[in-house]
């Protein structure tokens, strides 16, 4: 995907956004120096452009019962059939995030399940069903941290 041409006042909502994405919109042309209709006008844009892909809440898995995050390395009996493995993971609402990598792994997931025998659950009778030749898990005790990327317009 190519890079997209965004101006001063693009970087400047994006890098608000990035830290309040929650910030009003005329909260936001008061910062920039534009009005609300613009900001408004430009959010638009940079969402069509595919640089905003929406917004989210954000819910601590802990608090509503999901105690286990854990990241699995798979080893696919046949790679060609990475796309199907994909949708099939789409169908398994513990799995919030599918990788194709680099490295070792044929794809990298992340998952939450309510605890560590969930977890087992998952791994044996919905992922192994998946044409799995073999997994690598990794549980996370504790997210320390999580952030957006920073968004700073770059100096040409």
């Amino acid at each position: 995907m190519a890079r997209a041409q965004l101006d001063s006042l693009d970087y400047k909502i994006l890098h608000t956004l990035s830290t309040n994405g929650r910030k009003p919109y005329l909260e936001i042309a008061r910062e920039c120096g534009v009005s609300g209709a613009a900001i408004h006008q430009r959010i638009q844009k940079l969402t069509a452009m595919g640089v905003l892909k929406g917004s989210e809440c954000l819910i601590d898995a802990a608090s509503v019962g999901y105690e286990t995050c854990a990241y699995i390395g798979f080893f696919l009996k046949d790679p060609s059939q990475f796309d199907e493995v994909v949708e099939r993971l789409r169908a398994i609402p513990e799995v919030v995030e599918v990788h194709f990598t680099t490295g070792q792994y044929d794809m990298f997931i992340k998952l939450y399940a309510r605890n560590n025998d969930h977890l087992l659950h998952l791994i044996h009778e919905e992922l192994q069903a998946l044409g799995l030749a073999r997994t690598e898990s990794l549980i996370s005790f504790k997210e320390v941290f999580k952030r957006q990327l920073p968004v700073h317009q770059r100096k040409n």
